[in-house]
């Protein structure tokens, strides 16, 4: 058995691209992922699909695990042999207990590595317009936890922390907010002392309230506040409106579930976060190649012979190529061959294989490249097209109009994805996903059937690319909005233009 070994992980406060390299690098390469609560869904969704998934969340008053529990699996599942990721939020050795979890391994002679993490408590005020260090305001910070036994008193030395100076930040504190505050006004601090409460920071859910000292307790009463949640006190707060910088995104505060296959989801992802989106990475499917594809490599045997070759995804560019590859052979064998593209993107993968599309409908649609195509089309063609196993059966129907012959191959298959991290029904119950994204009718199918109760179906709004998408939505009654091109441009577009209806 060879040897395993854990890696203590620090996820940083929520946003996934807040996410170390060296963190996003040892995930990759996860066997077993054990995971807390405060780690954020976009980062969850990096997971890979063939690591085991242990949910290790840790609420207030709710330990799931209990920490000498959680010491024993982490080890046990490295003792197997296992690559073990241990995802924690922030920072593991910022109140963490990441330091107990690797005296355990030390003691038991478990190798291990510390990847740090962005600690909340300077991320978060960041994310709101608070630096936690000023020079005309604060020269030092201090962190405190204000986590304690229920029915306990804090143990904090108010009067060291006012006597000190700078800006204190308070973690695990908001049931212990007024108590916090009391202590600090006994200890001296003036009640007009800026103090804030920053929920949910660096996610959709980002919420702050600026008051003093000597309000804040009640404006929270107030207005309430989710957890997780930091208290900072100090004169930075003061600056949280000048310096606020995420909520004039235009998609602040919007949550998104993009539903693309894993690896083609990547610039739409980014697009939408750039616009201020929390954006989860939720692909309903995974496109594999078949496992017997010697159709495939038979015909580029004989790929002389053909006159065009169709491609209507990126994927069935990919896995034609890898063949190609495979078969010794290059682009001079398709000397022949011109190439008809469904997309944009499909034309910018086949662009990195050194082809250039010679057919591309604007309306990027099965119907529409199939008309386009036969009307070019004569005795002395001979069409192929590589595409996944249950294609739209337009294409090859109106092809054969023509006298050419058509060939269509199946060159992968479309198959759920499953993400055990994740319960989706009762996130969508949340009420915190704003849309989901669809790019094909089969994300679509897909998508509705990893949702297992179905009325909450009602809560999605589906961002559709095309018709065909849309029609697919619709046939399972979801509420649509659709782009009015096939491009990751329109569907931002899309969305920010329901934004802008909906403020008006």
């Amino acid at each position: 058995m060879s040897q395993g070994k854990v890696w203590l992980v620090g996820t940083g406060p929520g946003d996934p691209e807040l996410l170390t390299l060296r963190a996003r690098s040892v995930l990759e390469q996860a066997e077993v992922v054990i995971y807390d609560a405060l780690v954020g869904q976009g980062i969850l969704a990096m997971i890979p699909p063939t690591a085991r998934c242990i949910d290790a969340g840790k609420h207030a008053g709710n330990h799931t695990i209990p920490q000498h529990e959680m010491n024993r699996i982490i080890y046990e599942e490295a003792l197997a042999g296992n690559r073990v990721v241990r995802l924690k939020g922030g920072d593991p050795y910022m109140f963490g207990r990441g330091g107990e979890e690797a005296e355990y391994l030390v003691e038991r002679g478990m190798p291990f590595e510390i990847v740090p993490g962005i600690t909340s408590p300077v991320a978060v005020p960041a994310y709101n317009g608070i630096p936690v260090t000023h020079r005309d305001f604060a020269a030092s910070v201090h962190f405190i936890t204000a986590h304690r036994k229920k029915d306990m008193p804090l143990d904090i030395n108010f009067r060291a922390f006012v006597e000190a100076g700078g800006t204190y930040v308070f973690m695990m504190g908001v049931s212990a907010l007024r108590d916090i505050c009391s202590g600090l006004l006994e200890a001296g601090m003036s009640p007009d002392m800026p103090a804030a409460i920053l929920s949910q920071g660096t996610t959709a859910g980002q919420k702050k309230i600026v008051a003093t000292v000597g309000t804040l307790p009640d404006e929270v009463a107030r207005r309430g506040v989710a957890t997780p949640a930091i208290i900072v006190v100090g004169q930075v707060c003061s600056l949280a409106d000048k310096l606020q910088w995420r909520e004039n995104l235009p998609l602040f505060g919007r949550k998104i579930l993009v539903t693309r296959p894993r690896g083609r989801s990547s610039q739409l992802t980014e697009k939408l976060r750039r616009l201020g989106a929390e954006v989860v990475e939720l692909p309903s499917i995974r496109l594999e190649p078949l496992e017997d594809n010697s159709f495939l490599r038979g015909q580029i045997e004989r790929i002389g012979e053909y006159t065009w070759v169709v491609f209507t995804s990126p994927t069935g560019v990919d896995v034609f190529f890898r063949e190609m590859r495979a078969m010794k052979k290059d682009v001079r064998s398709l000397h022949n061959c011109r190439f008809a593209v469904l997309g944009a993107g499909t034309a910018r993968e086949l662009e990195q294989h050194g082809c250039m599309a010679d057919l591309m409908p604007q309306v990027y649609e099965n119907e529409a490249m199939a008309r386009l195509l036969v009307e070019k089309l004569t005795a002395e063609d001979k069409v192929l097209i590589p595409r996944a196993a249950i294609g739209n059966p337009i294409l090859p129907e109106i092809l054969s109009e023509s006298e050419a012959v058509i060939v269509d191959v199946p060159v992968y298959e479309t198959l759920p994805q499953e993400h055990p991290w994740l319960d989706l029904d009762k996130l969508l119950e949340s009420g915190s996903v704003d849309y989901v994204t669809f790019t094909s009718a089969s994300t679509v199918h897909n998508f509705v059937q990893m949702v297992k109760n179905r009325e909450n179906l009602d809560r999605v709004l589906g961002v559709c690319i095309g018709r065909q998408t849309r029609e697919a939505a619709e046939g399972y009654h979801l509420r649509t909005i659709t782009s009015q091109a096939a491009t990751i441009d329109s569907i931002c577009e899309c969305i920010l233009h329901d934004q802008k209806d909906e403020v008006e």
